[in-house]
């Protein structure tokens, strides 16, 4: 019997991963647009992938850096806008601050749900930051106020809370005085009043009259917020040298990754000293090796290679990880031998199908197919969903390679060509080779919009009436009320 409640909790964590991999991409390509580099420092940010059956404890570090000013931002995503921050009593890197300078930010974005996936969220356009350091001075004044600890099951944290005042439409405002302000609703010019106190915490105003302001905008707080910070572009290749040495395990990681960005031999020397270190944590030196290996230092791929034989099976996977990031065919080739060796760990392999589907190259296509004949099914899903990937570039390559293909294969490269959806009916035509061939053919068309073939499915009647049959019965299973209708 399907245990539903372990599946309930697997949509219900996709659910919140999704959300926050939304708004830090939202994050992320705002700064792009303010004229910041920022680069994923909490690695798997911005992806939808869980990776359940091994967990990877990772470094606490800040979500993104910029590169070129030196500052981190981390972010919050909120399906109801509020400045506040998880933060835990008792271990201290799960302080809200841990790894933060004051001169580093925290991004806050409102996420909207978009569908009924668990993926579908939709972020909002407008991106507000808060400075760690009036966030710090804040609190330290007795301006922010503390919720109670959740529980043991939650880490004993507490939600600390920036008292803010918040727009619920858009509009003008009209008004701004000492206790209040007003703005006329866009919608239907209803004025609307807000006070500048909550909690016993005075807010300040950050709006003037006759400002247009936007939905989710904070319109006052006990902090300042801005919609941006300029990036001086001041900090140099030298900095990231001299944090390699830090005492702080999280800047050592940052150093060891924003130092892919640069190329000179006293940066490849930096990090060819760290890689060597021995006592080092082993994920300082497998960024450092990331960072050799984007310069195509061969250094750097003999040490990820050697981590994929790792004894703890987080170090393998972290490395699969790694080379998914690595768009290099050395990158590609190490994680096809992963992928096709039968020695290695099943969850690994499964792994390294993932970060091929990541890297979009058209070299992955034959390995991929190949893992249809695993014997993990892991593997072959993992396979599956990269497949579907690389088909939105290379439909043709594997079209191409369907006949060809053993039947135990045609199921896996049957569902990439479905969900990626870049195929003409002309396409399918030429599949039909074989009595196993044109079952497949029948799916792949049947799982499409029925409106997309409605001018052409003719051609499919008049050359094989059976899978003419095949696709019409789908389209009228897939568009019934009853389908996916669950049972409570």
């Amino acid at each position: 019997m399907v245990n539903r409640r372990s599946f309930k909790s697997d949509v219900s964590f996709l659910d919140k991963i999704s959300m926050g991999a939304t708004g830090t991409i939202a994050v992320f390509n705002n700064l792009k647009e303010q004229g910041h580099t920022p680069i994923e420092l909490e690695r798997g940010s911005r992806s939808f992938k869980i990776w359940k059956n091994i967990k990877i404890k990772r470094i606490r570090v800040p979500d993104i850096l910029c590169v070129d000013c030196g500052k981190c931002i981390e972010y919050r995503t909120k399906t109801k806008l509020e400045i506040s921050m998880s933060h835990s009593q008792v271990d201290p890197e799960r302080g809200w601050d841990y790894g933060l300078d004051d001169n580093d930010f925290v991004a806050f974005v409102v996420c909207n749900r978009a569908g009924d996936k668990p993926v579908d969220w939709q972020a909002s356009e407008l991106i507000q930051y808060v400075s760690v350091k009036d966030l710090r001075l804040a609190q330290r004044d007795g301006h922010a106020i503390s919720t109670k600890p959740k529980g043991a099951e939650e880490g004993f944290e507490i939600r600390i809370i920036w008292p803010a005042t918040i727009a619920n439409a858009s509009g003008t405002i009209t008004s701004v005085s000492q206790d209040r302000i007003q703005y006329q609703r866009q919608a239907d010019k209803r004025l609307v009043t807000l006070r500048l106190s909550k909690k016993g915490q005075v807010m300040m105003p950050l709006v003037k009259n006759g400002d247009n302001i936007a939905v989710n905008q904070i319109l006052a707080s006990v902090v300042p917020v801005t919609f941006g910070f300029d990036c001086d572009k001041s900090t140099s290749e030298s900095h990231y040298i001299k944090l390699l040495a830090n005492t702080s395990l999280s800047k050592r990681y940052m150093a060891a990754k924003a130092l892919a960005f640069f190329d000179s031999s006293e940066a490849s020397d930096s990090l060819v000293n760290k890689l060597n270190d021995s006592s080092e944590h082993i994920y300082v030196r497998l960024e450092t090796a990331a960072s050799l290996a984007h310069r195509d230092d061969n250094r750097g791929y003999d040490f990820i290679e050697a981590c994929l034989s790792d004894e703890y099976l987080q170090n393998r996977l972290e490395s699969v990880i790694v080379l998914g990031e690595i768009a290099k065919d050395a990158s590609r080739q190490l994680l096809i031998d992963t992928v096709l060796d039968n020695e290695q760990h099943p969850e690994i392999r499964a792994g390294a199908a993932w970060a091929l589907g990541e890297l979009r190259n058209r070299g992955a296509l034959n390995a991929l197919i190949e893992c249809f004949t695993a014997v993990e099914e892991s593997i072959r899903i993992e396979a599956a969903r990269a497949l579907a990937k690389l088909a939105q570039r290379f439909t043709p390559e594997i079209i191409h390679d369907f006949p060809l293909a053993h039947p135990a294969k045609r199921s896996g490269i049957s569902w990439a060509l479905s969900t990626a959806g870049k195929f003409t009916l002309q396409d399918m035509l030429s599949l039909l080779v074989d009595d196993d061939a044109r079952q497949w053919v029948s799916y792949i068309i049947g799982t499409q919009d029925q409106q997309r073939y409605i001018y052409e499915i003719e051609q499919l009647k008049t050359r094989d009436p059976e899978v003419y049959f095949a696709v019409t019965v789908l389209w009228k299973i897939m568009t019934s009320w009853i389908y996916k209708l669950e049972e409570y």
